[in-house]
């Protein structure tokens, strides 16, 4: 039997203004970016043409609210009968997206039941939906507005995703519609404008069913349409092109009669893993690229498809010594000359040549018959003080010593090491608090620098390789140990220190897991640095803390970091 989405089903019974009950920040700190139609964009693999709808647009303002409650802010598409908007939920203070059209429209009906479908879905990897209501002749529906958030689109104006970015965002865009289609939705206009990345690093997925139905876009295979598209997704993330002829989403697209060609063969050092995986989901009359493996058809087969691969896992965080801390060296001879990159050695000056005059020639044996004369009444005065130490060698008593066999001279004595600076080191995403990295080595355990809360945890992986901060100690320092004091406690948090070699590179010294509040990483052996990288690569759970206007999740802050050395 062939498939059919809802996307496009009409309801029947919509007698009353039912209205959905407002899902108030399923997403902690993630943010929509600002909606845009893309239909003049479309390629091929996103459903069929525009349909006109029966009705004009509504004619709203700026300022208009619905419901005495959605203050419309900035009108972001008029097309087709409706238009969408970015507006202000004045009873919970926060910012909406919302879709209007008249209660006429040929598609209202369509929408309503799409957007009711999708909020009873309740997904958090999904932009939710948070109320559809018809009144006043109109029919509304009311979204998430994610302004941290950032469109695949804008990703790829910059670039090709990295392998391990492309490989997060194909398992966690095939994974969420695997979810979507068990529950008998589908999305029907995937695209990189309606993928977006989230400031933690997760992948959120905008306008599930109610895009479509907005459109009048149906299919009769659903799930082989949002398949094609996450292939799309993947080529696009890979390549930087479109994979059709077609120029699309500001994308290139494939040179003109060469047909669809693996994303490996387009660019040079392409993952072959996610290469094949493109090829799988895209509908090539069942060629692959290694033309073993059969066809993905469902997202269910592509999320297996996915599990069958060996996990491609994020690279070493690395980091530069930040400009601001290479101080200026004021020794003898360099000052105002800027300090030399780390690993190379300063040249030692050279010294003046011999004197060579008459006058040097007389000065030089003058020194040498004095030097001698001092040598031999220091050697006789020597050899009377070693005769009167051997009398006494019988009273000479041993020098004491530790309980580890080490006289108290050679003990090593550490002590701590004073941080000149620090800065917070984004290694993936969005920053988390780079204005509070002060607090931790203010000296007092009240105050700190937090992470964003994080829906899945401990471990921050995928969404990001990890948080923290770089310190400064002012210049090469021997290191021994590090203590941090956390905010919270719970299993589990994973601390990794990170010693700078050079400007460019770094080095783990060390790692520690705790379940407490304080987290101590010792040294197998001390090792000279000037920058060390605290870095967190997985948090604890913990409930909200109104204190730090934080909600329920996985977080952790850093109250205090010692260095000892």
């Amino acid at each position: 039997m062939a498939e059919r989405s809802t996307a496009a089903v009409d309801v029947a019974d919509t007698s009353g203004d039912e209205s959905l009950t407002a899902k108030a920040d399923q997403s902690t700190s993630d943010g929509v970016a600002q909606e845009r139609d893309t239909d003049a964009d479309e390629a091929r693999g996103n459903g069929g043409p525009e349909r006109p709808g029966e009705a004009s647009p509504p004619e709203l303002h700026s300022g208009h609210k619905l419901a005495r409650r959605y203050r419309l802010e900035e009108c972001v598409t008029r097309l087709d009968g409706f238009s969408s908007w970015r507006a202000v939920d004045e009873k919970l203070r926060r910012a909406v997206g919302v879709h209007i059209l008249p209660a006429s429209h040929a598609r209202a009906r369509s929408v309503l039941a799409a957007a009711r479908a999708s909020a009873l879905l309740g997904d958090p990897r999904f932009v939710q939906v948070l109320d559809a209501v018809e009144e006043d002749d109109l029919v509304y529906v009311v979204h998430e507005w994610l302004p941290d958030a950032t469109e695949l689109t804008a990703l790829l104006a910059a670039g090709p995703l990295e392998a391990h970015d492309a490989y997060q965002m194909v398992t966690q865009v095939s994974q969420a519609m695997a979810a979507a289609h068990r529950e008998g939705l589908s999305h029907l206009r995937l695209n990189p404008g309606t993928v977006l990345r989230a400031s933690t690093g997760q992948w959120r997925i905008r306008g599930l069913a109610v895009n479509a139905a907005l459109r009048g876009i149906s299919s009769d295979t659903p799930q082989r349409t949002d398949t094609e598209a996450i292939g799309a997704l993947l080529y696009a993330a890979l390549t930087q092109r479109w994979p059709y002829e077609d120029d699309a989403y500001g994308l290139s697209g494939l040179p003109k009669g060469v047909g669809l060609i693996a994303p490996d063969q387009v660019r040079a050092g392409i993952h072959r893993g996610l290469s094949e995986l493109a090829m799988r989901a895209l509908a090539n009359d069942g060629a692959t690229a290694s033309r073993h493996e059969s066809p993905c058809t469902t997202p269910e087969e592509l999320v297996k498809a996915i599990g069958e691969m060996p996990r491609i896992r994020p690279p070493e965080p690395t980091f530069t010594a930040p400009p601001e801390y290479q101080r200026t060296t004021y020794q003898q001879g360099t000052y105002g000359r800027p300090a030399p990159p780390l690993g190379v050695t300063q040249p030692v000056p050279t010294p003046p040549p011999p004197l060579q005059s008459r006058t040097g020639k007389a000065l030089k044996w003058a020194v040498s018959a004095l030097l001698i004369a001092a040598l031999g009444l220091g050697s006789w005065q020597l050899a009377e003080a070693l005769m009167e130490q051997g009398k006494k060698s019988d009273t000479n008593q041993t020098q004491p010593q530790d309980d580890d066999g080490k006289s108290g001279d050679e003990k090593k004595k550490v002590a701590p090491l004073k941080i000149q600076g620090a800065q917070e080191y984004v290694a993936k995403g969005e920053a988390q608090h780079p204005n509070d990295v002060g607090k931790t080595y203010d000296g007092n355990a009240s105050t700190y620098w937090k992470t964003n809360t994080f829906l899945d945890g401990p471990t921050l992986a995928p969404y990001k390789p990890g948080v923290g901060i770089v310190y400064d100690l002012g210049s090469a320092q021997e290191l021994d140990s590090a203590t941090i004091g956390l905010r919270y406690g719970g299993n589990h948090t994973t601390v990794d220190l990170y010693a700078a070699e050079s400007p460019t590179s770094s080095k783990k010294i060390g790692s520690v897991t705790t379940s407490g509040t304080t987290a101590t990483v010792k040294l197998t052996k001390p090792v000279k640095t000037q920058h060390v990288l605290v870095w967190l690569t997985a948090v604890p759970y913990s409930g909200e803390d109104p204190s730090a206007y934080s909600k329920s999740g996985y977080k952790q802050a850093i109250t205090e970091v010692k260095f000892l050395g």
